[in-house]
Parts: structure tokens; C-alpha cells; sequence
């Protein structure tokens, strides 16, 4: 087995119990559940950075990356700093987060939050509306095109917006009308091995009608401002910064070369 297939068995089981201790209908009942989520993608367009900021405790590769880190503290402080968009990874085994996370966060952050999290069942989205979140994640390389499909819709009828992450020419095959924005994960899910290249490679092969958002390893400012030129407006940044003393002020020194002085012609 892969590390996403372990990811995915595990999740399957995670998400079976949950369904039995919280139904559909107690999430809809859920104060966030009502409010009008943000548009990550015009965070993004309007953005002359692009950062997406994530939060995350640990990962498959690494381990552990920022144990002890407090998700108010870090994620408010990136959304003081001028993070475009807040992402907080909910999944417990393999990254250390829960949806308790987001729902902590929420409420000290003004920009756009992707819930970030492996979503392979219809109940996951009821409950990234119910946690706060405005948008979620499809990993194409854990579903069918039909599943990402059906997902996608879904999660448009309850307000959220889709990122859509792909590794591959043929992950660009799950792209439906229901995904606002395509994410390249520059570490193949799979192996865990990483390359920049990679964005470089699938940005012409995206269609326009996305924007397009550059995931994972990512440090420099160079780096954005090159796949800034071959079309990407979003870059998912959370090592860089998490490993970090003081991960939002790590985000802050990294945005300062990338917004114009006021007054500047953009």
C-alpha cells in the first residue's frame, strides 16, 4: 500500500464513525452551517501575493513539524499578515489536526479557509460547512471522476468552493464545471517525493476558466513570482512557515516583496 492508500483506508473508518456519532441533520443545525462562505477565488484573484497559508501540525513525511503550535494563534496571526487564504489540515492520524481546529480558528480569521482534508464521502462536506469552512479539497489521485463529480456538485449546492488538486496530465481529466479553482501538488502523494517542476509542467494544460494554485514546496519568493508568470495566482505554503518560531510572522517577512508600496501602479 501507498501512504495515500493508508490515508484513505484509515479515513474510510474515521468518517464510517463519525456518521453514527453526528448525523446530517445535527450538522445543518450547527451555527456555521448558515453563514455565506467566502470566495477563496477572488481572495486570490484580487491578491497581489496569492499566499495560501496552511496550518499543520506534522505530516507523513516529516513527522512532526510544529507539535505544540496553537491553531488560533498561528491562523490569526496569518490572517493579520495578509494571508490571501487560511488552509487547516482536520485530518488527526497523519496530520494532527481535527475539525475542532477550524472551528476554533474561524472566528478570528476574516479571509477565505480551506478545510484540508482527504474527502472521499458526501458527509465530510455537511461537515466542512458545519466547522466554519469555505472551501474543500478533492484529491483527484483519491477519486473516480465520477466521485470527484458528484463531490463538486455537492459541495456548490451547499455553498463551498472546490479546490481541485492534481499531480498529473491525467489527473486534469477529473476538471468538472463544479471546481473553481485547480491546485498542482508539487509532492506526489504517493511517494511523498517533491518538484516545483511540476507546476511549471501542467500550467499550460489548465484551462483558464480555473485558477490555478501551486501546492507544497514552496520557499522562496522567486519561485511565486515565477509561476506567477505562467499563470498561477494561488501558492499553498505550510512548511515554510510552520516550522518556523513564529510561523505568521515568517508568512509576513515572505508576502512583504510580493505587495507593491501603496500608491505603486500594480
Amino acid at each position: 500500500m501507498t501512504i495515500l492508500d493508508k490515508i484513505i483506508a484509515n479515513k474510510k473508518v474515521e468518517v464510517a464513525s463519525r456518521k453514527l456519532t453526528t448525523s446530517i441533520s445535527a450538522l445543518e443545525k450547527t451555527p456555521a452551517f448558515g453563514r455565506k462562505c467566502l470566495s477563496m477565488k477572488q481572495s486570490l484573484l484580487n491578491s497581489d501575493s496569492g499566499i495560501i497559508s496552511e496550518f499543520k501540525r506534522k505530516s507523513p513525511s516529516l513527522g512532526w513539524i510544529n507539535e505544540d503550535a496553537d491553531v488560533v494563534d498561528v491562523t490569526s496571526g496569518y490572517s493579520a499578515a495578509g494571508a490571501s487564504g487560511i488552509s487547516i489540515l482536520t485530518d488527526e492520524e497523519y496530520f494532527g489536526g481535527t475539525p475542532m481546529d477550524l472551528i476554533a480558528a474561524r472566528q478570528f480569521i476574516t479571509c477565505p479557509v480551506l478545510r484540508k482534508d482527504f474527502v472521499i464521502d458526501e458527509y465530510q462536506l455537511y461537515e466542512a460547512k458545519a466547522v466554519g469552512a469555505d472551501v474543500i479539497l478533492l484529491i483527484a489521485a483519491a477519486l473516480t471522476v465520477e466521485q470527484t463529480l458528484e463531490l463538486a456538485e455537492k459541495a456548490h449546492k451547499l455553498g463551498l468552493e472546490v479546490l481541485l488538486e492534481v499531480h498529473n496530465a491525467e489527473e486534469l481529466g477529473h476538471a468538472n464545471d463544479h471546481v473553481d479553482m485547480l491546485g498542482v501538488n508539487n509532492r506526489n502523494l504517493k511517494t511523498f517525493e517533491q518538484s516545483i517542476q511540476t507546476s511549471f509542467d501542467l500550467a499550460a494544460l489548465i484551462p483558464d476558466k480555473f485558477v490555478k494554485v501551486s501546492e507544497s514546496g514552496i520557499s522562496k519568493v522567486e519561485t511565486v513570482k515565477e509561476l506567477r508568470k505562467v499563470g498561477y495566482r494561488g501558492f499553498l505554503m505550510g512548511e515554510n512557515f510552520m516550522k518556523e518560531e513564529n510561523p505568521a510572522e515568517a508568512l509576513k517577512r515572505f508576502i512583504s516583496p510580493l505587495n507593491p508600496p501603496k500608491g505603486d501602479f500594480k
